[in-house]
């Protein structure tokens, strides 16, 4: 097979969903070429990357804005590959804002478009799937309700699972940071510490987490906290503001920096405080218990009030059968499934209405039901933030009845949908829809 695929990627977890995905098609055509937009795992996967967009992800429109010039080169970039000739497909993956874009000028030239992790338009932006319609072919889908939204839309849709767990499944621990792990905690307890995978979220929110561990190792002296990031500029910073942070007071705190080794960290910790995204989803098959936090300004919250319609930010919190009755706790804001530090959006329709599906059990503040990661929107001041995070990675840390009822609530998600091989079902999917010439069933519409 001489044949090529565009792949466009701007997240550093699509990066890595992308690579798997790389690999699985070439294992199966050895002589397919790949190349596009995307990062350095991508490279290593067998692709010519054109762009590194990874370096340039960014979420929410403020941040957007200054970058707009820079993103409509990036995609007259593309365009001019399609008009070159020679691509058979484009996949994307994720980073919808930039994506569409690319999918419209694939299909100026006729190259059909495949999307891979879609967008959650089911949680937000529900208005943009006529765009999605026009533009793209056919949807792999990683999560269930995906299928059943896109579908219900008359968009081709087949769902192959989520690659996180293709990544857990696969991925061998590092057995020296494990032990560096071990020997770092000794006889103590190890809480993971996950500041985000994109350089805002990292400085927006460590300096929150921070403070959180201060007060915590305060309570919890034999506790040390494992910070896993993501990049070498992220952990840099959260060293440097670690140390500035000692120097200020005078107390260093027990924190250990890991660079690559969030699977570790995460498998090693009896609970962690991660920044809200994807990763979620390996803390649930790992069966780590976690509390989330995201801060976001006050501009994008109150555009997020507008669209969002579903009733949390994590992803295993989405799955049916993903809260459960816990004791009562006296916990800022922990029995709401998405507490922000101001009112939750407002009128918008929830999950279960958008896709037509029974709704998930949800929580209400002063309910005993709480989902399976305790998770706050923090906007403006972030002591809220802080101390949610005190309370719930302090009642983990503390209560063991309560860390076993959260492992048990992982447990039964890991079980159920933490299903590996979406890898090679989604390129087996992408290669049956690739046979002669050109895409087999797939319009050829134009934009």
């Amino acid at each position: 097979m001489n044949k090529t695929i565009f792949f466009s990627v701007g997240e550093p977890s699509g990066d890595q969903h992308a690579a798997r995905l790389i690999r699985a098609l070439k294992a199966r055509e050895p002589e397919l070429q790949v190349r596009g937009f995307g990062g350095q795992e991508m490279r290593r996967a067998g692709c010519t990357v054109d762009l590194d967009l990874t370096e340039h992800a960014v979420v929410g429109i403020l941040e957007v804005l200054p970058k707009l010039r820079e993103f409509f080169r990036f995609a007259d970039q593309a365009e001019a590959i399609f008009a070159a000739g020679g691509v058979d497909a484009v996949v994307l993956v994720d980073f919808p804002g930039f994506n569409w874009h690319i999918a419209k000028r694939a299909k100026k030239y006729g190259i059909p478009v495949i999307y891979f992790c879609p967008p959650q338009l089911w949680a937000w932006g529900a208005w943009r799937v006529k765009k999605m319609k026009a533009t793209v072919d056919h949807v792999l889908a990683v999560l269930p309700i995906e299928e059943q939204f896109f579908s219900g839309h008359g968009i081709p849709t087949s769902f192959v699972g989520h690659p996180f767990f293709d990544a857990v499944s696969e991925s061998t621990l590092d057995t020296a940071r494990m032990q560096s792990l071990r020997s770092a905690a000794s006889e103590s307890q190890t809480v993971a510490v996950l500041p985000g995978s994109r350089t805002h979220e990292v400085h927006r929110n460590w300096p929150v987490m921070l403070d959180a561990i201060a007060e915590l190792s305060a309570a919890n002296p034999r506790t040390r906290f494992a910070v896993a990031a993501y990049r070498e500029k992220h952990f840099e910073f959260c060293q440097a503001t670690a140390k500035a942070a000692a120097t200020e007071t005078g107390k260093p705190l027990p924190i250990d920096f890991f660079l690559g080794a969030t699977s570790e960290v995460v498998e090693h910790a009896a609970c962690a405080m991660m920044v809200s995204g994807s990763v979620s989803l390996e803390l649930m098959a790992r069966q780590t218990p976690a509390a989330v936090i995201y801060r976001v300004g006050r501009f994008l919250y109150a555009f997020g009030k507008c669209v969002v319609k579903v009733d949390s930010m994590t992803l295993p919190n989405l799955m049916p059968e993903a809260s459960r009755p816990v004791d009562s706790v006296d916990l800022p804001n922990s029995t709401r499934s998405c507490q922000p530090d101001a009112p939750a959006r407002g009128g918008a329709r929830p999950l279960a209405d958008a896709c037509g599906l029974k709704q998930p059990g949800r929580s209400a503040p002063g309910s005993s039901t709480e989902r399976v990661f305790p998770e706050i929107v923090s906007v403006g001041n972030p002591a809220k933030a802080r101390d949610f995070l005190v309370a719930t990675v302090g009642r983990m840390m503390n209560d063991a009845d309560y860390l076993a009822t959260k492992r048990q609530q992982l447990a039964g998600l890991q079980d159920r949908y933490a299903k590996p091989g979406a890898s090679d079902r989604a390129a087996a999917k992408i290669l049956e829809l690739l046979p002669q010439g050109r895409v087999a069933d797939l319009p050829r519409r134009a934009a």
